[in-house]
């Protein structure tokens, strides 16, 4: 999955499909030709789709049959995905294709590749998929752009520019034709879970990246508040037996190493921290856990064959079966809501700590002179409605189903619901440590002689680059957007790696 990550960051990659793949392609598209020529009823091809599966379709009608298909699909609502994801989900779409499992035609594979190659990108609306028979209205979106129907955008000759306008202006300027489609082809684009895909991976790439900052980001906290190192004993971790906790606890050692902050403090008179510090090992290690998991599920999806029906080239079997059913990745995605929601939770109970003259041995709110400045009191409560918002996106999409197509589809995921999801908690998870970074680089300021654990001086520093220590109130909206960017765009990991080395995700 790492393949994919340019993508999501812009880049313009190129395809190539080897001479292997195209010869399976053109195996299953040659069983194809077969049914069409003998008149044999296979679904979706020489039939109607869902509930109109019995109706038989005259072989002269076969290719309207499929265009049909796509522009009747096309009922995707609401604001068009990112390029990035759109861009994963036509890399995973051909990706499935060329496994020759799904009758399409050799060139037809071949046009996509050009189409991608040229930067061709299909406006996709993120709204209107149910997760079974996949992703049928977005992928539609998608197919009808190669056909000429809806908006696309197309790079402008600026690095990273495109510009929208019509699919067909849009396949016209790159030197394209529209796609036309033969049988089975409609209905091998549109049978698919590849949009919940593309944004569940570009969803976990993200929670990778916060998974380390969250480390990073607490490694200050805790310096800022006097914190122990002790919690973060590797034989603990052995006595625990949880990799993620394992991990997370390494890697704060790494952050604070040598820190002359927490050394200051060994001798105080506070027996233990409160959970938010002392237990980030358990609690940032099972995050990481919930990542492995979900690692494994996108791992084997995003190389799955989600077509229906599947075509057997070695044994001639045509088998109509429900491959393009997400409830393996909506559950996955589910959790990542859920994980990453935690996460919020904690981190937002570190900011408190920090703000909170009761608990944290700092100025109020952080600032000099409490009462005349307010610092960073609602800054506290931004991360406060942040999290609280996560815990309606964590409600779990996959327990949800509601019939479609005539009680046909009777069952399905909501796959997609719960990839929109893990994305929002995405935003609002990078916000909540960006404003926790925010108050610890700020309570930080208040013993700055001291010398902090490299890691913890890395993301101080990092801050610093965008977000000047406060000595009075200002217009803080601007610093939660930079050290939001910092969080978000991986910068600050970056930093931290750069002197303690790899931190495990």
């Amino acid at each position: 999955m790492e393949a994919l990550a340019p993508l999501y960051a812009g880049a313009l990659m190129k395809l190539a499909v080897g001479r292997d793949a195209m010869v399976r392609v053109k195996r299953a598209r040659d069983m194809v030709d077969v049914c069409v020529d003998s008149g044999q009823a296979v679904y979706g091809v020489t039939t109607g789709f869902g509930r109109l599966k019995g109706e038989p379709i005259d072989s002269e009608d076969l290719r309207t049959l499929q265009r049909n298909l796509i522009i009747s699909h096309c009922c995707g609502v609401g604001e068009p995905l990112p390029d990035g994801e759109v861009r994963a989900a036509q890399v995973l779409r051909l990706n499935g294709l060329v496994r020759g499992h799904s009758g399409v035609r050799p060139s037809l594979v071949r046009q996509l590749v050009r189409l991608f190659n040229a930067g061709f990108v299909p406006i996709v609306p993120r709204q209107g998929s149910v997760g079974a028979s996949g992703d049928l209205a977005p992928l539609a979106h998608m197919a009808a752009a190669y056909m000429g129907h809806g908006k696309a955008r197309i790079p402008t000759g600026r690095k990273g520019e495109r510009k929208t306008m019509s699919a067909r202006a849009a396949v016209k300027k790159i030197g394209e034709e529209p796609v036309t489609l033969e049988a089975k082809e409609g209905l091998a684009l549109v049978n698919g879970t590849e949009v919940m895909k593309a944004v569940g991976v570009g969803a976990w790439l993200r929670a990778t990246n916060i998974s380390k900052a969250a480390d990073a980001i607490a490694s200050l906290s805790i310096e800022a508040l006097l914190g122990s190192m002790r919690p973060f004993d590797p034989r603990l971790a052995e006595l625990k037996g949880g990799a993620g906790h394992g991990r997370t606890a390494s890697n704060v050692r790494a952050c604070l190493e040598g820190s002359e902050v927490l050394e200051s403090h060994l001798d105080c008179d506070r027996v233990q921290d409160p959970y938010s510090l002392r237990c980030v090992p358990q609690i940032h290690g099972a995050v990481k856990d919930a990542l492995a998991h979900i690692e494994e599920v996108l791992a084997r999806e995003v190389n799955s064959v989600t077509d229906n029906p599947v075509l057997f080239p070695d044994t001639k079997d045509v088998i109509s079966a429900g491959m393009f059913h997400g409830q393996s990745l909506s559950m996955a995605l589910d959790y990542l809501a859920i994980a990453l929601s935690t996460l919020a939770n904690v981190s937002e109970r570190r900011t408190e700590q920090l703000v909170n003259p009761d608990l944290s041995r700092l100025p109020s709110f952080l600032t000099d002179k409490p009462g005349l400045n307010s610092g960073m009191m609602i800054a506290q409560v931004a991360a406060a409605a942040l999290a609280s918002e996560n815990k309606v996106h964590a409600h779990p999409a996959s327990v949800d189903t509601i019939p479609t197509s005539a009680n046909q589809e009777d069952h399905v995921s909501m796959g997609m619901t719960a990839a929109n999801k893990a994305r929002t908690v995405c935003s609002n998870v990078e916000q909540v440590l960006a404003i926790e970074a925010l108050c610890a680089a700020q309570g930080r300021e208040f013993h700055g002689e001291l010398r902090a654990g490299p890691g913890a001086a890395a993301t101080r520093t990092c801050l610093r680059t965008r977000v000047p220590a406060m000595d009075r109130d200002r217009y803080l909206a601007d610093d939660l957007d930079a050290a939001r960017d910092l969080v978000a765009s991986g910068t600050l990991v970056a930093a931290v790696e750069k002197v303690v080395g790899p931190l495990q995700g």
